[in-house]
């Protein structure tokens, strides 16, 4: 594996110039672990004297589907609790009598079931966690299943209910148990963080509320109404703790999910629907199917790519929306720094 070093650093460097970001780190590995990594630019702007470093902690937000649910539902369809093309009520007396009850694990984790396209929980549910719940679960759908590729929060935000009835624990003990403590990711956890790791998360965007930018606690909003945990978002993590995470895609222990669940997960889903999607992972853009790159990305700036046919896994996490919402910008970074990586 060759890697133009040179060509990443001064990519993420022109980032750092460009205030698409205050800061990054990124990594590129296999299973064995990893091959090359760098930290460029700052922690947070206003203090020169911080730079963002390997170890820093970042809000992962969407990454969050990824290293939480999807993983946590692996292990579960892999004991037999759960079957993906079983409609949810069937099994799920939450969601029996409801639009839900047709829908199936299989559609969720497509994107392809049908739900209403924003997750708009506070305005529609209020603020007690069980009247979210309630209202999620039993919500009419946007469309019927099985019409469109339509990615929504809400797919993830229900899968992490499911997998609560099914496992009977919370999500966040499911993903710690399941998943964190047993690839050694010892630094990923659901916000809040504590004080003593505040000072190395990087922090997004600035609060409104507070007049400062929010660190250590979870950007999104429908994480932070649910009192940090859910499927949607509210995770942190490390690097290093992702690479971990990613080598178990490349080479699988007994530890987590399995050879099987990859794979799975890893190839086309939807069919003749577009755009393509396996379950939750999609294919990277500006990329062929022949090549195996598959991509998750998280709104604060974050993204992590995986390869099985390469071998080869890439993250690139950047707190980017300390700066601005619009997505343009780190979309280019990312698309030159996949290929870097991943060809």
């Amino acid at each position: 594996m060759t890697l133009d070093i040179p060509r990443i650093e001064q990519l993420l460097q022109d980032g750092v110039r460009n205030r698409v970001y205050p800061g990054a780190v990124w990594a590129v590995g296999e299973a064995s672990g990893t091959t090359a990594s760098g930290a460029v630019g700052l922690l947070d702007p206003t203090c020169p004297d911080e730079p963002m470093r390997l170890d820093t902690v970042f809000d992962i937000a969407s990454l969050t589907k990824i290293v939480a649910v999807w993983a946590v539902i692996g292990t579960l369809v892999e004991e037999g609790k759960l079957q993906l093309h079983t409609p949810l009520g069937t099994f799920w007396p939450e969601v029996t009598g409801h639009p839900l009850a047709q829908v199936t694990t299989h559609e969720l984790l497509t994107h392809t079931a049908g739900l209403p396209l924003r997750a708009n929980l506070k305005n529609l549910y209020g603020t007690d966690p069980q009247d979210i719940r309630d209202g999620v679960l039993h919500e009419a759908l946007h469309r019927a299943p099985n019409e469109a590729v339509e990615y929504t929060d809400r797919a993830a935000l229900i899968l992490g209910y499911l997998a609560e009835y099914l496992a009977g624990q919370p999500l966040d003990h499911l993903a710690a148990s399941r998943i964190w403590a047993p690839l050694g990711m010892t630094e990923t956890r659901f916000g809040p963080m504590p004080a003593d790791t505040i000072a190395r998360c990087a922090p997004t965007e600035l609060d409104e509320g507070t007049g400062i930018h929010l660190k250590g606690t979870a950007h999104d909003f429908s994480a932070r109404l649910l009192g940090g945990a859910c499927g949607i978002a509210g995770a942190f993590f490390t690097l290093a703790d992702l690479s971990r995470f990613l080598r178990q895609m490349l080479a699988p222990t007994q530890a987590a999910f399995d050879q099987s669940w990859i794979t799975d997960s890893l190839r086309v889903r939807t069919g003749e629907l577009t755009p393509a999607r396996g379950l939750f992972w999609h294919p990277a853009p500006g990329t062929e199917l022949r090549e195996d790159v598959w991509v998750h990305y998280g709104f604060t700036g974050t993204g992590m790519w995986i390869s099985p046919k390469q071998q080869r896994w890439a993250a690139l996490l950047t707190n980017k929306l300390y700066y601005t919402r619009d997505r343009e910008p780190l979309t280019g970074v990312r698309n030159t720094f996949r290929t870097a990586a991943l060809t």
